[in-house]
């Protein structure tokens, strides 16, 4: 099952992840971490549309909605932070979201994401990009969808990366200011600069599991404190 948010997501062309800098930034104060240790979802998550479950210590995202993916919600305020998890697919695609659920020039209160596929891995500036409310009725008509599309510069960056399903990975997501920078086993593997990343409260953070089921381990959300040097 796809949603049309998909392809609005990913039906167009982005720059591609060249020079990465270092690290934006040092985990500061831990804000929240799950090991998902337990049989319930509890009450830190909330499955805004299902459906989220926990089983065998990790918690499981299942799309069971046609017109939308499951979605996994954690509210908190936040501005520059860190992200750790881990995640595996088995036959889905993962965004990572960020959202303020006050703003509303954004679809949603979408303010930046970056989204796990098998093929590629996406960071994207929903604020100034995509979900911008102009931007994403525009892209819905495809008589100015080109027009649209030509808004969209230096919004999102797109990395070209095989994800093996099945198989864990380590995610981390440092934004700073401005600037996201993502990580994956490690390795650092895409950054982005653009406006909308800078956007003071980011009240919320969601996985929206598109599919048939990924998985989710060992989430740490931090206060981010600038890299020394930066």
């Amino acid at each position: 099952m796809k949603s049309a948010l998909l392809t609005l997501l990913f039906g167009v062309s982005l720059g591609i992840a060249d020079d990465i800098p270092g690290p934006l930034a040092e985990a500061g104060k831990l804000l929240f971490a799950d090991d998902f240790e337990r049989d319930e979802l509890g009450a830190s998550w909330k499955s805004v549309i299902p459906t989220f479950t926990i089983a065998k210590g990790v918690m499981r995202g299942n799309q069971t909605r046609a017109d939308h993916g499951a979605v996994g919600r954690v509210s908190l305020p936040m501005r520059d932070v860190i992200v750790d998890f881990r995640f595996q697919l088995a036959g889905a695609t993962v965004n990572a979201v960020f959202d303020d659920k006050t703003f509303k020039g954004s679809h949603a209160g979408h303010i930046c994401r970056v989204a796990f596929t098998p093929r590629q891995i996406r960071l994207g500036d929903d604020k100034e990009g995509i979900m911008r409310n102009d931007i994403f009725t525009m892209r819905r008509n495809p008589a100015r969808k080109a027009e649209a599309d030509k808004l969209l510069d230096g919004r999102g960056q797109l990395v070209r990366r095989t994800l093996e399903q099945n198989r864990w990975y380590q995610a981390r997501i440092e934004i700073v200011g401005d600037e996201m920078r993502v990580s994956l086993d490690g390795e650092a593997i895409g950054w982005l600069k653009s406006p909308g990343l800078a956007h003071p409260t980011k009240s919320s953070f969601h996985f929206t599991v598109s599919g048939k089921e990924a998985k989710f381990d060992d989430v740490k959300i931090s206060e981010a404190t600038k890299a020394s040097g930066r």
